[in-house]
């Protein structure tokens, strides 16, 4: 494919622009509020916007298209029930998180339970950013890339990861969400004019549906689907997006910096409303592009956005669509190279050095994120290693390392019962579990490991649900069997009778409406499509 000079005008406009901001910004940066939190003034629009440019990256764009056209539209329901789990985010955790004035979810863990469940979080966390996130999103951006202009993997990883870590360095929280606010129009924008422009060319959405088998416009399978089965759909994505959505610092971290609670909560709701989308702008255009190249993409599922981009699009608008692409990984990027340093800075530099200064720490966190994306590049080659499908292979390793997270988050809020000591015997053992079939996929890839793949062969939603069932029992028996918490140090991070709950205000109105009016309608789409 070859970009004319409105394409290139297109997009070296838009890294211009980028580059603007993140100088802008870079001079602002005075204290670690400012550089990690945006200073904790943060207005409702700019969260939910930034929040799901942040979500939407290059892996999902190809990822989604990918499984889609693989098979068809059940890998939408991550999208639809991320809506609930923002709810749950929003309603249930952030009066919390934002009374306890944290910077990190490992912090607020310690506040609630003790420091080794704050240390345990905070490896976990940056290596699951390492191995997932960032090397994902580069791999999934270099396959655009080369498609697009024909460049090497590892020379196109390289390119995109300089670029994003000097944004999100010098420029810090801030500058990533002032710049999420451009992303998420240009991503949606660009996205919906390629799907509008592929339905034209097939003759419309019945056409579509006459042209592909019947199961792939069904979000619901039975349950003995190998990949999608609906208690895994219903309950597996839930407690998975309990953790992303709800306890991870990649997308917390958004709200975090907001200047009130109201304004954190319509932003989850503006957020949960752009997540109603990603079915119609990015898994449609993988059943478009199973339906004009059949066979190329039926051979490698993850070529079908490509594939729509490169052969799909007239000349001066592939610009358009390359830049929402190159948007959305780079909102990912900035944002889980924010959140590293983030956890980095604070829970684990701040620890060992409690006497550093602001703009020490500033420094240090701009130093780590110019370390931390090397592994992540060096990682990029063992994807294919286990799945041949991006967006799987990252929900599938998030499946076995969330389950003892969310479950200690959700019952220390929950219940005040909770004991340090049963939360941190949970997180290290289910670590264990989710860690043992992590291995043992790789192992299945290559080795006979005998009876081991029964286990393996159990749906990785379905592995979900088990491990989280587990970690709630040994929690639960745990917190019974030792001494009960210190309530009075722990009163302002649970819910329940010792929350100071006070009455509705307007704005509480709005918030509640809205939540109701987007999970309504995510019912209706689901019941449709069901």
């Amino acid at each position: 494919m070859k970009l004319n000079a409105f394409d290139w005008s297109i997009l070296i406009g838009y890294f211009a622009i980028l580059f603007f901001i993140g100088l802008y910004f870079s001079k602002r940066q005075k204290n670690s509020a400012e550089y990690f939190l945006a200073g904790r003034k943060s207005k409702w629009f700019a969260i939910g916007s930034s929040v799901f440019a942040a979500n939407i990256s290059s892996e999902h764009l190809i990822g989604l298209a990918g499984s889609g056209a693989a098979t068809g539209l059940a890998v939408g329901a991550y999208e639809w029930m991320a809506v609930f789990c923002l709810f749950t985010l929003i309603w249930l955790f952030l009066p919390n998180y934002l009374k306890s004035r944290v910077f990190t979810m490992p912090e607020f863990l310690e506040r609630r339970f003790s420091p080794e469940c704050r240390w345990y979080l905070t490896f976990i966390s940056i290596l699951a950013y390492i191995f997932t996130k960032i090397s994902v999103s580069l791999f999934a951006g270099a396959i655009i890339l080369k498609f697009v202009l024909g460049w090497d993997t590892m020379l196109s990883a390289t390119i995109l990861v300089i670029f994003t870590g000097l944004y999100a360095i010098a420029g810090g929280l801030s500058a990533v969400i002032f710049a999420d606010m451009i992303q998420a129009a240009v991503l949606i924008m660009g996205s919906a004019l390629l799907t509008l422009i592929g339905l034209h060319r097939i003759g419309g959405f019945a056409e579509l549906r006459q042209a592909l088998p019947h199961d792939f416009f069904d979000m619901l399978r039975p349950a003995s689907d190998p990949v999608y089965p609906w208690p895994g759909v219903i309950f597996g994505i839930f407690i998975l997006g309990i953790w992303y959505w709800a306890t991870d610092q990649y997308i917390v971290q958004k709200t975090l910096s907001a200047k009130n609670l109201d304004h954190a909560r319509a932003g989850g709701n503006l957020a949960a409303l752009y997540k109603i989308l990603p079915v119609f702008i990015f898994v449609l255009p993988g059943l478009i592009a199973r339906v004009l190249w059949s066979a190329e993409v039926g051979a490698d599922p993850d070529s079908a956005y490509p594939l729509l981009l490169t052969r799909l699009l007239p000349p001066g608008l592939s610009g358009l669509v390359l830049a929402a692409l190159l948007a959305a990984l780079i909102s990912s990027l900035c944002a889980v190279f924010n959140s590293c340093s983030s956890l980095f800075t604070m829970d684990i530099y701040r620890k060992l050095k409690p006497d550093a200064d602001e703009k020490h720490l500033v420094q240090v966190g701009r130093l780590f994120t110019g370390s931390v994306v090397v592994i992540g590049i060096l990682w990029i080659p063992f994807i294919r290693l286990l799945n041949n499908q991006i967006y799987q292979y990252l929900q599938s390793v998030q499946a076995y390392t969330s389950p003892p997270i969310a479950a200690v988050f959700l019952m220390g809020v929950l219940w005040k019962r909770t004991t340090a000591k049963a939360a941190f015997a949970t997180l290290v053992t289910g670590g264990i579990l989710g860690l043992f079939r992590f291995v043992l996929d790789l192992l299945a890839k290559s080795h006979d490991i005998g009876l081991l793949h029964k286990l393996v062969n159990i749906p990785f939603l379905y592995y979900c649900i088990l491990l989280f069932v587990v970690c709630l029992v040994l929690l639960v028996s745990l917190s019974l069997a030792t001494p009960k918490p210190d309530y009075q140090r722990i009163k302002d991070l649970v819910i329940g009778p010792m929350s100071n709950a006070g009455k509705l205000n307007k704005s509480d109105v709005i918030n509640i409406a809205f939540s109701a009016f987007v999970a309504l309608s995510v019912i209706l789409l689901w019941a449709y499509f069901a």
